[in-house]
This record gives structure tokens, C-alpha cells and sequence, in this order.
């Protein structure tokens, strides 16, 4: 069965995103990318320097990968704006995630920059991911203006708190026409898991994995678990029961 997810015209058998940042070294990037079986990766800006003569970021990217590079950094939509043409002028290609933050403290997205700069850079032939609170009005906004997909969050980015908001998500995957990517605060591989079993579309972590003992490792476990919890997504979920219900029949016992 075929069941790829489609976003700018690209068809992914991953549905897991990765990032770039927090590892103790650069070199284990191509390694987690071969075990997570990751097809997208993001990467901000200010981290990549091309003319580094001791190298970047960029130089640990494995060629083939989907870039999604990030407006991290950016305060409002002219800043992200600005940091996304300059991407697409770098050569990172089209895919944007956009991230405008102006919060220092629990570091939430801002709604409505959010939409301004997701409408100039669609309008712009950009394919733009935008990084949001699970705020449904925010989503059919971003969705009216051109969005490629939503990203909420599940809790606070870099927490590794789970799915803290999962009740606000199950509405965005249930309202929501265009792919929902959980995007921050997952912390386990359960949790990508239960993001998938609801319905989201893939899901885009970083902290879990570069601040694991064992970074390969957790890479290759979150890719199975993404893959696990979009099969039981496509399978249908059973009923839930309020009380114990035999697996067995009650019926057809030996008699003497």
C-alpha cells in the first residue's frame, strides 16, 4: 500500500522531520538521517555560514534531504521574511519553515506575524510550513493565505514535555484540510507514536534525539515509532470499553 505524504509537489515515505541543532558534533548528523530514514531536514540560517573555511552545518547534510530551512531568530514577519529570501538566494531551495518568535520566555509563536509572513513568501512561490500554537483560528488563516502545512506545537520547544497539547491538536487534525506536523516539545518515541495514532501528518523533532545518550539510536527508534503510529492510524484504532469485555467467546464449552 502507498501511503506517501505530499507537500510542495514532493512525495515523502518519511513521515518524520529531524533538525540540525543541540548535538555534541555535526559529524552525527549523516548517521542519524541513515537511522532515523528521515527525508526532511531544518536548519537555521544564522548557523550556516558558506564562505567558513573550517566548514558548517551544511557540510553533514547527506545530498538528497528535503532542506526546511527556519526563521529562528526572527521577531516578526519582516524578519522572517527577510531571512527566508535570503535562504532561497543561498541556495537552500524553497521549503520554509517559518518561526517568528518575540515571546524571551516560554518562546511561542506569534499568530499573526505567523500569517502576515506566511501570506508575502506564498504569494511568493515559497513552500511555507509555519510554526504555530494549535490555535485553530491561526490554522484556517495560515490555511486561507497559502500555508503548505500547519506545525503546532505539542509543549514548549526544546522540553521534551510530549503531547501537552493534545486535545487542541486532535482539533486541528480534525478541522484542518492541509497536513498537521507536530512540531516541538515531543520528548519520547511513545509520544511521536500518539501524535500519528490521532491522525497528525508526520512530526518534526530535534531535542529528543540530539540530547539522547545515544543519538543514532533514538534516531532509529523515532522513526519506527512514526511509521508504527501511522500503521495504526490507517488500521483503525478498536473501541475503547468502559468495562472488561472477553476476548473469547462465551459459548461452545466442552461438556462431559
Amino acid at each position: 500500500m502507498m501511503d506517501q505524504l505530499v507537500i510542495g509537489g514532493r512525495s515523502l515515505q518519511s513521515r518524520l522531520f529531524i533538525g540540525t541543532g543541540k548535538y555534541s558534533a555535526d559529524t552525527l548528523i549523516p548517521e542519524v538521517v541513515k537511522k532515523s530514514g528521515s527525508e526532511v531536514i531544518t536548519v537555521a540560517l544564522r548557523r550556516i555560514d558558506f564562505n567558513s573555511p573550517t566548514g558548517n552545518v551544511m557540510d553533514h547534510i547527506p545530498s538528497g534531504m528535503q532542506l526546511l530551512p527556519n526563521t529562528s531568530g526572527a521577531r516578526n514577519a519582516q524578519e522572517a521574511i527577510r531571512i527566508a529570501r535570503l535562504a532561497k538566494a543561498a541556495g537552500c531551495g524553497n521549503w520554509i519553515k517559518i518561526e517568528v518568535i518575540s515571546d524571551n520566555k516560554y518562546l511561542l509563536p506569534d499568530g499573526y506575524e505567523t500569517i502576515k509572513a506566511t501570506e508575502v513568501l506564498a504569494g511568493e512561490g515559497f513552500v511555507v510550513l509555519p510554526y504555530i500554537s494549535p490555535d485553530l483560528m491561526v490554522a484556517k488563516q495560515l490555511v486561507e493565505v497559502g500555508a503548505a502545512a500547519v506545525m503546532p506545537l505539542g509543549a514548549p520547544i526544546g522540553s521534551n514535555r510530549g503531547l501537552k497539547t493534545k486535545e487542541l491538536l486532535r482539533i486541528l487534525i480534525e478541522e484542518i484540510a492541509l497536513p498537521v506536523i507536530v512540531d516541538a516539545g515531543i520528548g519520547k518515541p511513545s509520544d511521536a507514536c500518539e501524535a500519528m495514532e490521532m491522525g497528525a501528518a508526520a512530526c518534526l523533532l530535534n531535542t529528543a534525539i540530539a540530547s539522547a545518550n545515544q543519538p543514532e539510536l533514538m534516531a532509529e527508534a523515532f522513526g519506527m515509532a512514526v511509521a508504527a503510529g501511522r500503521k495504526a492510524y490507517l488500521a483503525g484504532l478498536g473501541r475503547s470499553e468502559k468495562y472488561a469485555s472477553s476476548s473469547s467467546p462465551l459459548t461452545g464449552f466442552l461438556h462431559n
